[in-house]
């Protein structure tokens, strides 16, 4: 079988010349590996952790201490994925002056709009590997490949996207993530 870069090639999400490293709210869900349910269960529209959805939340709640320019918004943890808001306040990457190198002022100015990217990144590998520790399966994925990230523009969205977090658990028996859901889709 050999690879074929028009059949492989993921389409990104990002928006293409956005820099997401500037100060803003953003929001971002990131689904485990084939939508398992493996963070934990809702019941009567409360839910319940798992270890697994414990280390999630953990995860989460350190970004702050990785990241001094993050502060976090609403978040919540369902059974097989995750929604919050990170806000990144001014100068979250501080550089040293650009030389007169092209090839060097690039790098730099890919690295900056990197941050989100990053950060979604430390999430997946801490969360990853903590799981794949107490399950001892290392290396194993733990994610979806990809996840989704809105900026958020106004305060308006902004309000409108921590009442959507607030209330998916209740609504979690409508939520087209639902396994449950997923399967009567396909029957």
């Amino acid at each position: 079988m050999r690879f074929s870069l028009e059949e492989n090639h993921r389409r990104s999400l990002r928006l293409e010349a956005y820099d997401y490293s500037q100060a803003g709210a953003y929001f971002v869900t990131l689904c485990a590996k084939d939508r398992e349910g493996i963070f934990g269960e809702i019941a009567d529209g409360s839910m319940t952790l798992s270890a697994f959805g414990e280390i999630a939340r953990a995860c989460w709640e350190d970004l702050p201490s990785c990241y001094p320019h993050v502060e976090l918004d609403a978040f919540v943890v369902m059974p097989n994925h995750i929604h919050g808001i990170i806000v990144i306040s001014v100068g979250a990457i501080h550089e040293l002056p650009l030389h007169d190198d092209s090839a060097l002022q690039n790098y730099r100015m890919r690295r900056r709009k990197m941050l989100l990217p990053k950060i979604v990144g430390y999430i997946r590998m801490s969360v990853g590997k903590r799981i794949n520790q107490l399950r001892n399966t290392l290396g194993a994925p733990v994610w979806q490949r990809n996840y989704y990230e809105h900026v958020i523009r106004n305060e308006e969205s902004l309000n409108a996207i921590r009442q959507y977090i607030a209330q998916n658990p209740v609504n979690w028996a409508h939520d087209e993530e639902n396994q449950v859901n997923i399967c009567r889709g396909n029957s």
